[in-house]
């Protein structure tokens, strides 16, 4: 790959906006929007002028809180261009979390959808404006929707920034350095409280350009994107990606499989994005076999550990030949480690490929923290342009998670071979101690996949006196399938150790999920204990 670039996202933008100009940008499918890059770049203008007329400066931060709304994207790229920094909301957020985002973010002010599912986030909104002397910083809010509204619309922001010249706006955009921070992810908070991830436009926009590298993507490319924008699935491996080499951005607004098969179909999208769950609820749909997915080529599957049969699936029935698997953390901007397009099917479903050029990797012994040889277990660590520039307002946390030297230490019990592919065998502290054997969740797992009744398993540990913990099984069992406890440690004993062996099976509909897509393990073991009525002492 050519060296890192110096460039802010608005400099990308625009230079797709000249060498694409006619060239759709972005395509939502359902909603009849079409837009060109010059069209898409010409929006984020007004975006951009309408913030600076609010009165947003340089490094101030503003709180976006949507699906995946077009108003979401013109602000991804806008709020780049007046150098603001978004602070991306987890579309599940309560009141409490929003509260807590919003006081520790010092957002000047929040962008916000009328309602999500079930949840109003307007009344949330009001609730917190009514608050207002706990929220010092917080000026403005904005509803993205352009029905009348007790609160500013999107489009009457857009409007008001006319008051701003051209020449006022090139001269923002001027003062922007590469290093700037320019978005604000918050991490899910499953230990402790979430923490604010800053991450500059030098960390994403190279991340993206070797992101798009490693799937062979191209200006040619139609990128359908149903992850959530407001993690960097959505926002670094889609829609930054897809820019970056002026590809079609193809985005849903809120995940649903059929729609997926549907814009891929019409759109003819040639890349697909999912976390593992996505595609496993894609392919399970009883029409699956009647969509047109002969265009699909490419894509990424990401975001929690990938099935080796969800994989091969994917390959083989959506035509995917060439998707790749990603890994990483929002840390770390977010990808570390992809495959390529043209690596060996087996290297494509066993290992989550090799470090990304100018990106440092290396397995350290948790203990000791020496190097350990190829073939060897340990965590993950990793060094180079697309760290964090830390935590906002925790440098304790940052120094835990960044070491003096400049390693980020992910949590990520991984093992690396000769050839420099990378496998996840799982999280420091999802590893289960079973009377002193390390059992990995994710091997069990993996065996587990292979039993055909089986749509989905995770792997716990729950607490037991004897032992300290035993393994435990949440099945998901493959429509009009049936299994017993006793079929499932028979179809175990001999072919896998006794102490991994579950020893609790429990069968049920769904997971807890984040809105990113990954399950909630601490969670399960929760449900798990009370529904096994496991007594921890």
């Amino acid at each position: 790959m050519a060296k890192l670039m110096k460039v802010t996202i608005g400099d990308c933008l625009k230079k797709q906006a000249e060498d694409y100009k006619d060239q759709e940008a972005m395509v939502y499918s359902k909603l009849g929007i079409r837009y060109t890059y010059q069209e898409f770049y010409e929006l984020t203008t007004k975006v951009a002028k309408g913030l600076m007329a609010m009165g947003i400066e340089k490094g101030d931060h503003i709180a976006v809180w949507a699906t995946n709304v077009p108003e979401w994207l013109l602000l991804q790229f806008g709020s780049a261009r007046a150098g603001a920094v978004l602070v991306t909301v987890n579309t599940n957020y309560q009141t409490s979390e929003l509260d807590y985002l919003l006081k520790q973010s010092d957002s000047k002010a929040l962008f916000f959808i009328k309602e999500f599912r079930s949840t109003s986030y307007k009344e949330m909104v009001d609730s917190v404006k009514s608050r207002l002397n706990e929220f010092p910083k917080l000026k403005h809010f904005v509803q993205l929707e352009d029905q009348s509204s007790s609160y500013d619309t999107f489009r009457e922001i857009m409007t008001a920034g006319e008051i701003i010249s051209d020449a006022a706006l090139q001269e923002r955009e001027d003062s922007l350095h590469c290093d700037d921070v320019i978005n604000m992810q918050y991490t899910s908070g499953t230990t402790g409280f979430p923490k604010g991830v800053m991450l500059t436009h030098y960390n994403i926009v190279n991340n993206a350009r070797q992101i798009a590298e490693s799937m062979n993507l191209t200006n040619a490319d139609r990128l359908c994107i149903p992850v959530p924008f407001f993690h960097c699935f959505g926002c670094v491996l889609g829609t930054l990606a897809a820019v970056s080499v002026g590809a079609t951005m193809v985005p849903i607004v809120q995940f649903d499989p059929k729609e997926v098969l549907e814009t891929v179909e019409k759109e003819k999208c040639t890349g697909l994005h999912g976390v593992p769950t996505m595609f496993i609820s894609e392919l399970n749909l009883p029409d699956f076999d009647s969509y047109n997915l002969s265009t699909l080529r490419t894509g990424i599957m990401a975001g929690s550990p990938c099935p080796i049969e969800v994989m091969k699936k994917v390959i083989e029935k959506m035509g995917m030949t060439e998707i790749t698997i990603a890994y990483g953390q929002t840390e770390s901007s977010p990808v570390i480690t992809q495959t390529r397009t043209d690596d060996p099917i087996e290297r494509r479903v066993e290992t989550v490929g090799k470090k990304h050029v100018q990106v440092e990797a290396k397995i350290i012994d948790p203990v000791t923290n020496n190097e350990v040889k190829p073939g060897e277990q340990g965590e993950l660590c990793t060094r180079g342009y697309h760290v964090m520039k830390g935590y906002y307002k925790m440098p304790e946390a940052t120094k835990e998670a960044i070491d003096s030297e400049g390693w980020l230490h992910t949590g990520d019990l991984a093992t690396v071979d000769e050839e420099g592919y990378f496998k996840i065998t799982g999280r420091l502290k999802d590893m289960i101690i079973r009377g002193g054997e390390n059992v990995y969740p994710r091997e069990v797992e993996e065996f587990l996949y292979s039993h055909p009744s089986i749509l989905d398993v995770q792997v716990i540990g729950v607490p037991d006196k004897k032992f300290g913990e035993k393994v435990a099984a949440c099945i998901q069992l493959k429509e009009g399938h049936d299994l017993s406890e006793e079929d499932l440690k028979a179809y175990c004993k001999g072919k896998i150790a006794h102490f991994k062996i579950p020893e609790y099976y429990m069968f049920i509909d769904q997971y807890p999920m984040t809105a990113s897509g990954k399950v909630q393990k601490f969670k399960l073991r929760e449900q798990a204990i009370e529904a096994l009525s496991v007594v921890h002492e």
